[in-house]
């Protein structure tokens, strides 16, 4: 089983764990010195309770008239017997001894003091030069079982120290790296053109280190994009000039020739610079896109630019337009010019790629711009793809391949919204590309 990449989780895990060991190990340590001082109160306990009852035993053998007799001092209710004793003389005829004191399971040492065998722990103790001899014993299953309570009372309390444990690891934990996921947090409310710098103030020190790097990287990507950005626009820029200039050259040429060939070849050299023209157009949009204010300060009508846009279309073009705007007007925050350039490539994509039949361009009243027209329907693979740059559909239609990325481009810096469907409902053809301009009201 592969354990989860939390470091809250792992690490939540690793601390139980250790407490856990210290635990085990401090009651093991604990248990071991506590025995050895219960060993040393029982024996203590054993030595005194064998010299008080021998103190009484010497007074009773004494004061007995027949020498020899052996007599069992007799419980008086039951309980639990701990200590058990025998008294001996010299010729090892027991004297006294205690109701369950098992003759066959007390020797006889030769030496006083404390002794031990498997079952027992023994302490013998003479009075009277010699004569009178007790031997008292404490079973070590007693002082055992003692342990093992113990034992257990030191390791009892894990039931309850682990799950604590854990829960307030985690919770501490999770207070600690709360800064962490606020910056994840914070990181993962951007948009891809957001690349200004992380605030350092409110960070952890040992969250700086990281945001200064990924300010690093945030500078080191706005200025490769700004580098970019700037040599698409300065490129297109100054390519108007001398595309305008080689046009007119052209242009003349076709006028004051006269031969066939050249007049074709004219034309093809006029075709030619005129989409890289308007390929330049689109990069200066796409720089545009990019890099530029695209939110306007204050709202405006998006129908009077739609409008403008469909005026400004060749006749040709302007006869094929289908145009359907609201009675009322349409607010919208995005810049006019940001605006224009979305609707322009709308439908002039549409006109471009279309069949010869009209253009539905219809802009609603919740603000959704609508641009419609009859096409062979485009394949669902053809259609993820068609919104990158440089990408052109199946049709005959000639273009940049930019259109729809410098719309789809404008959308997500508006936070907009870009749609583009095909075929149409009811029908097996079609193509529509449907935008919201910006937060309408």
């Amino acid at each position: 089983m592969k354990l989860p990449r939390s470091i809250r989780f792992r690490t939540t895990l690793a601390l139980a764990f250790l407490v856990m060991l210290m635990w085990l190990a401090t009651a093991a340590v604990t248990t071991r010195q506590l025995s050895g001082e219960m060993d040393e109160v029982f024996d203590s306990a054993l030595q005194e309770t064998g010299q008080r009852i021998l103190e009484l035993a010497v007074v009773d053998v004494l004061g007995r008239e027949e020498e020899g007799l052996t007599q069992h001092i007799t419980a008086l209710d039951a309980h639990d017997e701990y200590f058990t004793y025998l008294v001996r003389d010299t010729q090892g005829r027991i004297l006294l001894s205690s109701h369950r004191a098992d003759p066959d399971l007390f020797p006889t040492f030769a030496q006083n003091g404390f002794h031990q065998t498997d079952g027992f722990r023994f302490y013998q103790e003479a009075a009277v030069r010699g004569t009178i001899t007790l031997t008292i014993a404490e079973p070590l299953a007693h002082r055992q079982s003692v342990s093992r309570e113990l034992a257990l009372g030191l390791a009892l309390p894990l039931l309850a120290v682990i799950p604590l444990s854990i829960l307030g690891i985690a919770y501490s934990l999770g207070l600690g790296l709360r800064p962490l996921g606020q910056l994840r947090d914070k990181l993962a409310r951007r948009d891809a053109n957001d690349l200004a710098p992380l605030s350092l103030d409110t960070l952890p020190t040992e969250l700086k280190p990281i945001a200064r790097t990924v300010n690093k990287l945030f500078g080191r990507l706005n200025a490769a994009f700004d580098a970019e950005r700037s040599f698409a626009s300065n490129a297109a820029h100054e390519l108007r000039t001398p595309l305008a200039g080689a046009i007119a050259q052209v242009q003349l040429l076709r006028k004051h020739t006269r031969e066939p060939e050249t007049m074709r070849r004219a034309e093809a050299i006029e075709s030619t610079l005129k989409r890289l023209t308007q390929l330049s157009e689109k990069l200066m949009q796409l720089a545009r896109a990019e890099g530029a204010q695209l939110l306007a300060d204050t709202l405006h009508d998006a129908r009077v630019v739609v409008r403008l846009v469909v005026d400004d279309l060749p006749r040709a073009d302007r006869a094929r337009i289908d145009l359907n705007l609201p009675a009322t007007a349409v607010q919208c925050d995005i810049d006019p010019d940001a605006v224009a350039i979305v609707a322009r490539n709308l439908i002039e994509n549409a006109l471009r790629h279309g069949s010869d039949a009209p253009v539905y361009v219809m802009l609603s009243g919740d603000g959704w711009l609508h641009v419609e027209n009859d096409c062979v329907a485009v394949p669902p693979a053809t259609l993820q793809t068609l919104q990158e740059r440089f990408i052109r559909g199946d049709t005959a239609g000639v273009g940049s391949g930019l259109g729809l990325a410098i719309v789809q481009k404008i959308a997500e810096r508006t936070s907009s919204t870009l749609k583009i469907v095909s075929p149409l409902s009811d029908t097996n053809r079609g193509f529509r590309a449907s935008i919201k301009l910006g937060h309408t009201a």
